[in-house]
């Protein structure tokens, strides 16, 4: 297992100029500084994030070959033709579904680092479940509304998050769910169509070498969460690998 020693300030100092040069030949002319200086360093962290989690939960799980996202962007369907994202980022997953991320049939809540000059962070939990796993989601507050509101109504969590992320587009309904009615014991959370938390780390904090030992600190918070939205998807926990 490679070592995770951080980030260099390289790093953030490629994607400020991808930033400001988003173009094939900027990119390729520095493909070396990428795979250097961003890449390495990123599936180092993945590499010994899987192995705090081998402990921690062992059914999440980081794979270098997988758990990176693609630095290009698909521009097939959008006005901004630039080829490439301005950030890199990674996912840690359970195992039973697999990677899954933004497809159809999605991999349940995980684990998310996100690395930009300015606006890095790490989050966790299910961002815009497919229509099925919604389902599941909103079946599940029925049987354990208790369970989801100890996960996340704990002093820690709210104390780090404060609350789910509700400032995107789509992530709140005006009404409950065809099927739910007013008053239900679940309303405020049935109105949901996304269930995430995440907090803003800086730059110098993005970079540093104790990158691994903050973000666990913070993914240990978000667990309970993530257990209860795979248990609602069939994926339970587990206790060893």
């Amino acid at each position: 297992m490679t070592i995770f020693r951080g980030f260099p300030p390289a790093s953030l100092t490629f994607l400020r100029g991808l930033k400001k040069n988003n173009r094939r030949d900027w990119f390729e002319e520095r493909r070396e500084t990428y795979l250097r200086d961003i890449v390495g360093p990123l599936k180092a962290l993945v590499e010994e994030l899987d192995v705090r989690f081998a402990s921690l939960a062992p059914e999440f799980v980081g794979d270098p070959k997988t758990s990176l996202f693609r630095i290009y962007r698909d521009v097939r369907f959008s006005k901004d033709k630039s080829p490439y994202k301005t950030h890199a980022a990674a996912w840690i997953f359970h195992r039973a579904p697999g990677r899954g991320v933004g497809k159809e049939i999605d991999g349940g809540a995980g684990f998310y680092v996100h690395v930009e000059p300015g606006a890095s962070l790490i989050a966790g939990g299910m961002w815009m479940p497919p229509r099925p796993s919604l389902g599941k989601i909103r079946a599940r507050f029925d049987d354990d509304l208790a369970g989801w509101e100890r996960a996340v109504s704990a002093p820690a969590f709210k104390r780090r998050f404060g609350k789910l992320t509700d400032d995107e587009p789509g992530i709140l309904l005006k009404r409950l769910p065809r099927g739910f009615a007013e008053g239900h014991p679940a309303e405020r959370w049935l109105r949901y169509n996304s269930f995430t938390v995440s907090c803003a780390y800086s730059d110098v904090e993005i970079l540093s070498p104790k990158l691994v030992d903050r973000a666990m600190k913070d993914f240990t918070l978000i667990v309970p969460m993530c257990r209860w939205l795979n248990t609602a998807l069939g994926h339970p926990p587990a206790r060893s690998r």
